[in-house]
C-alpha cells in the first residue's frame, strides 16, 4: 500500500508539535484520526517511527531518516500549490491558438501586442488552418471557428457575429460594370470557396429565395486568398466583415447589390476542451478576445 498525504501530514505534525493531541489541533482533526494515520504509516513502512511514552514522543533513527523525506514531499506539494495560485493571479505558460488564416491575420494578430503587454508570462503559439481541426491531435488549447458548430464534445464561447457581403474592387466594377440585380451575376466573374460548398451560397434575395447558389469561376480554400483576388480586380466575392471592414473603409472594396443582400451574420466562437477547472492562461485569453471582438 502506498503512503498517503494524510499520513505524512500526521507524522510531521506530531513531530513538530510534540504530541498527537497538539497535532490534531494543528490539523483540525480528531486525536483518534491522527493516531490511526500514524499507525497506518508505521504499518506500511514496517518500522517504528516514534517511541511513545506517557510524557513525550521521540523519533527513532528510522523516524529521523524518514522525516527528512516527508518534509521534502510536503514542501514540494506546498510549492506546487503556490505556483498554481500564482498562475491564476498572473497567468503563465504556453497557449496554443488555432484559427482560419483571415481571422488570425485580421483579428488576432493586431491584438497580440496588447495581449502580451497584459500577460507577459504567456507564450503564444499561433496556428492557421482553413478546416476544423482535432484539438487534441494538434495539441491546441483554443480554436476560433466561424459559422455553425458541429462538434458537440467541445465547449464553445460565443465571441460575436460578423455580417457577410458581396464585394468587388472599384477597378473591377469600372471595367465590367456594376450588377443591377442578382440575375446579372451570371455575366460576372465570381470568386468562391473550394469547400465547404455552403460558403458558395450568397445571401442574396430574389425569386429564388434568400440565397443564391453561385458557380465560381475561381475557387480557393482560404478567404484571405479570395480577398486578395478581389482586391486585384479578379471578380466579385462574398466575405465576412471581420476581414473586409478596413478595405471598405478605405474604398479598396465596395459592396454591390446592397438592397438585395439579406442580413446574414456568421457566428464567431472560441472552442476548447474543458474537463475540470479551465486553465488561467486559457480563461484570460477568452476574456480578452470576448471584450474586443
Amino acid at each position: 500500500m502506498k503512503t498517503t498525504l494524510e499520513e505524512l501530514q500526521a507524522f510531521v505534525a506530531v513531530v513538530h508539535s510534540g504530541s498527537i493531541t497538539a497535532a490534531a489541533e494543528q490539523l483540525e482533526q480528531t486525536v483518534s484520526g491522527v493516531s490511526r494515520a500514524l499507525g497506518r504509516l508505521e504499518t506500511k513502512l514496517d518500522t517504528t517511527l516514534l517511541r511513545r511514552t506517557t510524557r513525550r514522543m521521540e523519533l527513532t533513527e528510522e523516524g529521523a531518516a524518514f522525516l527528512a523525506h516527508a518534509r521534502a514531499i510536503l514542501s514540494s506539494i506546498d510549492n506546487a500549490e503556490e505556483q498554481m495560485v500564482a498562475r491564476r493571479q498572473q497567468p503563465a505558460g504556453l497557449l496554443r491558438v488555432n484559427a482560419a488564416t483571415p481571422f488570425m491575420l485580421h483579428v488576432i494578430v493586431p491584438l497580440v501586442p496588447e495581449f502580451r503587454r497584459s500577460y507577459p508570462l504567456i507564450t503564444l503559439e499561433l496556428d492557421t488552418d482553413e478546416l476544423n481541426i482535432d484539438l487534441l491531435e494538434r495539441r491546441t488549447d483554443v480554436a476560433i471557428r466561424i459559422g455553425e458548430l458541429g462538434d458537440s464534445t467541445l465547449h464553445a464561447r460565443p465571441l460575436g457575429t460578423s455580417r457577410i457581403r458581396v464585394l468587388a474592387s472599384p477597378g473591377y466594377l469600372e471595367k465590367h460594370g456594376r450588377p443591377r440585380n442578382v440575375a446579372a451575376l451570371t455575366k460576372h466573374t465570381l470568386l468562391g470557396f473550394t469547400q465547404p460548398e455552403s460558403l458558395n451560397r450568397w445571401p442574396l434575395r430574389g425569386a429564388h429565395g434568400d440565397e443564391w447558389q453561385i458557380v465560381p469561376a475561381i475557387r480557393a480554400s482560404s478567404g484571405e486568398t479570395l480577398r486578395q483576388l478581389a482586391l486585384e480586380g479578379a471578380g466579385l466575392v462574398c466575405l465576412s466583415d471581420f476581414m473586409t471592414t478596413a478595405d471598405r473603409e478605405r474604398g479598396a472594396l465596395v459592396q454591390v447589390l446592397a438592397h438585395e443582400t439579406a442580413d446574414v451574420r456568421q457566428g464567431i466562437n472560441a472552442v476548447y476542451y474543458r474537463n475540470t477547472m479551465l486553465a488561467a492562461r486559457i480563461a484570460c485569453f477568452l476574456d480578452f478576445l470576448a471584450a474586443r471582438v
